[in-house]
């Protein structure tokens, strides 16, 4: 138990690195950085999806609706520090968690800010 506690701690710390890094780059280049995409429900050509984006300073999840007859919008949103949504990301997927710190690891590698 201690070791994963200590493995989980360090992912976390990394990932908020990460997340400073991605968000320096934001404040250069102007354009958010998508962190993730998740379609939750398909139906005819309509879907509702999450839509993950590091900002400047903060990460924004958004539900998106949108496709076919349905005009877009966005059904909720949640706009978190860089500081904590590591540790809301890991708590809510694992599997999420290992994918978008894989993704900023390879999009942001350490010479490049």
């Amino acid at each position: 138990m201690v070791r994963q506690i200590s493995l989980d701690s360090y992912q976390v710390r990394q990932m908020r690195e990460l997340l400073e890094r991605g968000s320096r780059a934001v404040e250069k280049t102007g354009t958010p950085i998508t962190l993730y995409r998740l379609v939750l429900e398909e139906e005819d050509s309509a879907y509702e999806e999450v839509v993950c984006t590091l900002a400047s300073g903060h990460v924004i999840e958004q539900r998106i609706v949108s496709g076919g007859p349905v005009p877009p919008s966005i059904r909720s949103q949640a706009v978190f520090t860089l500081g904590e949504y590591p540790a809301r990301l890991i708590g809510a997927s694992r599997e999420r968690f290992a994918q978008v710190l894989a993704m900023l690891e390879s999009e942001l590698p350490a010479d490049s800010l």
